[in-house]
């Protein structure tokens, strides 16, 4: 029999094996055997429990979805498309202040819908971008800033790697949450690129702007850019076929001829060929592959202990209690909503958010529901609080990636890069509150694809 002091047992147990460093998947693990163990207080079932609860995890196909699409981004990363990408939006936006800025972060909206990693776009563009926007006479901080802000599309823009976890922690299709997502995306693109316009209109000299400039930097942008040998045909092919191949990815599982992983799977086969198309050697190929198994494998096995770690809340009562704790106080949904959104802010000061959303989503996301919250605009609100977290010091894994990615810099530090990223981090939260006011922004289009499917 479980009571209110097991309860607590458990719940510290977790708390300090993940405050002490110990990885999430162990802790998860190690706190749901203990939960087991004080319900019957025989090891035996203790065993049956974890290996049966393993088993038929490790069985279900959707499982595939990760590496699948991580493939998919991985491969055309690989081949050049995101160079190609970049280097097109550049000549476009010629016009538009703060281009650079702008092409960045629209360039990481389109890399998105190919890639579900932030981290695969932040270390990819700190390559492409952050050159030439220096080249420009950008500030350094808000170059970095703007690299890694918009690096967090990939988390909200589908396919996402949070989005798939949150689904399979709750059982959403996973689908409807990447459909989700596409809106309240093209929102946070459109606060970014209000915010660098801004900026370069009030204060030109940090975009390289503006009647007074150094004549080193007027001679650079009377020079030709760092892409002008690329030939316009190949990156307008290159880029119609990124294109094109998320069309057909997402459109086919909006419009349910696929699920979203028989999507990944077609996504995948399809990068490839574009990839091969764009000269990717067999080399490179391998080296994509080892590196998707080398990310993918670790979250599988997060989301086998986080399957275990759900079952224990429920069985033990833990989510039942805390539904009845809140449900009774007394507050409003909203005061609750915003605890809850203060609990994720606080954790991604110190842990990664796919470690969060293990930790969080089993017990808020029934609560959400008890509460009479939409569980897909509740989804899609809580990846983007959690998302916060990649632009929160000290944690913040995006500003240690830009960090990193750049490391000829001489005197940067990552306290610099945090504060290049406060705009970004406030827009971030800016559409959170979009999200609480209309919830419908992240509904309509789901609710579109019902009405289209029938």
């Amino acid at each position: 029999m479980f009571n209110a002091g097991d309860m607590i047992i458990l719940v510290s147990v977790l708390l300090a094996l993940v405050f002490c460093g110990i990885h999430i998947a162990v802790s998860l693990g190690i706190t749901s055997m203990l939960g087991i163990y004080l319900i019957n207080g025989d090891i035996e079932t203790v065993k049956s429990f974890t290996a049966n609860t393993a088993y038929e995890a490790l069985r279900d196909y959707v499982f595939a979805v990760i590496p699948l699409f991580m493939l998919m981004g991985e491969f055309l990363a690989k081949c050049g498309a995101a160079r190609d990408l970049y280097a097109l939006l550049n000549r476009l936006l010629k016009w538009v202040p703060g281009r650079l800025g702008v092409a960045t972060v629209l360039a990481n909206a389109v890399f998105a819908f190919v890639t579900g990693v932030s981290i695969a776009a932040a270390a990819t563009f700190s390559k492409i971008a952050y050159p030439e926007m220096r080249r420009f006479g950008y500030e350094r901080k808000f170059a970095l800033g703007c690299i890694a802000g918009s690096a967090c599309l990939g988390m909200l823009i589908p396919p996402s790697v949070l989005m798939i976890v949150w689904g399979v922690l709750t059982e959403i299709s996973i689908g409807k949450l990447f459909i989700a997502g596409i809106v309240p995306g093209f929102i946070l693109v459109a606060f970014y690129i209000l915010y660098i316009i801004g900026v370069a209109k009030f204060t030109p000299a940090r975009v390289g702007e503006g009647p007074n400039l150094p004549a080193i930097q007027a001679e650079a942008r009377l020079a030709n850019d760092a892409f002008a040998d690329v030939d316009l045909k190949t990156i307008l092919w290159s880029t119609a076929g990124i294109i094109a191949l998320v069309t057909l990815v997402l459109g086919g599982i909006w419009l349910g001829y696929f699920t979203p992983t028989e999507g990944a799977g077609v996504g995948a086969a399809l990068s490839l060929l574009l990839a091969m198309m764009r000269g990717m050697k067999a080399q490179e190929m391998l080296d994509a592959i080892l590196s998707v198994g080398r990310t993918s494998a670790p979250l599988l096995l997060l989301l086998v202990t986080a399957q275990l770690y759900s079952r224990i809340l429920s069985m033990t009562g833990i989510t039942g209690a805390t539904q009845d704790f809140f449900l009774k106080s007394g507050l409003s949904p909203y005061v609750i909503l915003g605890l809850m959104i203060l609990v994720w802010l606080a954790l991604g000061c110190v842990i990664d958010s796919i470690s969060i959303i293990l930790l969080t989503v089993p017990v808020f996301a029934p609560l959400a529901v008890a509460l009479q919250f939409d569980p897909i605009a509740f989804a899609i609100l809580g990846i983007i609080a959690i998302e916060v977290g990649l632009l929160t010091p000290p944690f913040g894994i995006l500003v240690f990636t830009v960090r990193s990615a750049v490391p000829n810099e001489k005197g940067l530090t990552t306290g610099e890069i945090f504060s290049g990223s406060v705009a970004y981090w406030v827009a971030l939260l800016g559409v959170v509150l979009v999200l609480i006011i209309f919830p419908q922004v992240a509904t309509w289009l789901p609710n579109l694809s019902n009405a289209v499917a029938q």
